[in-house]
């Protein structure tokens, strides 16, 4: 299974960030799932990829051409791609399961955009979890919900978010949510 995780490749992140990201990265490598990524060498990107790989799993590095100086060390495989768009559409294309840790605005942006080719002429199943820490997306998951109740959404359900408030219970929703 692919599974592709979105998050910060900003480092000296608060330890219960980088704990998240080393229990998600371990539990993808003990299942012998393959992580498909930023393929950056920093951060929390970093910090999954280095357990996932440590735990036996397969890392795909998916890096777009401005960032190769700083693809991560321990990347089984590596995809460059020419800009950032193309680095999106990769991983959406190629993943079976979302994952949305904390990050910024590039965070955001691969969630919604892969939330909008889910929803553009068919009704995707794939599901996208939210690790909402701290509450960090509780607006933008709230903004979703209007969103749904609208006629804007054309009677289709637009969110596949799932959303986890620890990384025990982002987990358990993993296993949930693959076992289908």
């Amino acid at each position: 299974m692919n599974i592709v995780v979105y998050c910060s490749s900003m480092g000296g992140l608060e330890e219960k960030y980088q704990q998240l990201a080393r229990e998600l990265g371990t539990w993808i490598g003990q299942q012998g799932h393959t992580l498909l990524y930023g393929g950056s060498n920093a951060g929390l990107m970093h910090i999954t990829a280095a357990a996932v790989h440590q735990a036996g799993g397969h890392v795909v590095g998916v890096i777009p051409e401005m960032f190769k100086h700083r693809i991560d060390p321990v990347c089984d495989e590596v995809v460059h791609t020419a800009n950032l768009g193309d680095r999106k559409q990769y991983m959406i294309e190629h993943g079976d399961v979302f994952i949305v840790l904390p990050g910024g605005i590039g965070t955001l942006d691969e969630w919604m955009s892969t939330l909008a080719v889910m929803t553009i002429g068919n009704d995707d199943p794939r599901p996208i979890i939210v690790a909402d820490l701290d509450g960090m997306f509780d607006a933008t998951i709230r903004q979703l919900d209007v969103l749904t109740r609208t006629p804007f959404a054309r009677g289709k359900r637009l969110d596949r978010t799932l959303v986890a408030h620890s990384a025990p219970h982002l987990l358990t929703t993993l296993i949930q949510a693959t076992q289908h």
